[in-house]
């Protein structure tokens, strides 16, 4: 699996995701600017001490990725989705993208993917002005895919 993080604000959720990652053996990819830093000393004050076990590559924009990873089909995780992630059958390759924390993924991408842009249900009276924290989002998502894929044999 992989799980594609679009200009990520919070070091915090990016580093619960990565965990989330390494512990599913799923690749996580960041696309630039990234809210915070990456050199080492961060990390490990931040207590990422697994950071150079994780699986892990960098894009300088949303092109970049597309074309570094040959055009994947990209499940989209927005609020604008019109599916739930449950109704998606994830390969056992999939790239499920998530936006930044403060504006989502823009509106220019997810245009591009209207078919294969999903959502998690939530309360209709905060959902124009609230959502899950992204690396809630990123685990209930991607455990589905990894459910669907009978757990990619973890066990």
């Amino acid at each position: 699996m992989h799980i594609v993080l679009h200009e990520p604000e919070i070091p915090q959720n990016t580093g619960s995701i990565s965990r989330t990652c390494l512990l599913t053996d799923t690749k996580l990819h960041l696309i630039r600017p990234l809210g915070f830093s990456i050199e080492e000393k961060y990390l490990l004050r931040s207590g990422l001490d697994y950071w150079s076990h994780l699986d892990v590559q960098y894009y300088d924009n949303f092109e970049h990725f597309v074309e570094v990873n040959n055009n994947p089909l990209i499940f989209m995780s927005s609020t604008k989705g019109m599916k739930l992630y449950t109704e998606f059958k994830y390969p056992v390759n999939a790239y499920i993208m998530f936006g930044k924390e403060s504006a989502g993924i823009p509106r220019y991408i997810l245009d591009q993917y209207r078919a294969t842009t999903l959502r998690i249900p939530m309360c209709e009276k905060v959902r124009e002005s609230r959502s899950l924290n992204l690396s809630n989002a990123v685990s209930i998502v991607l455990y589905e895919a990894l459910r669907q894929n009978d757990f990619n044999n973890m066990g």
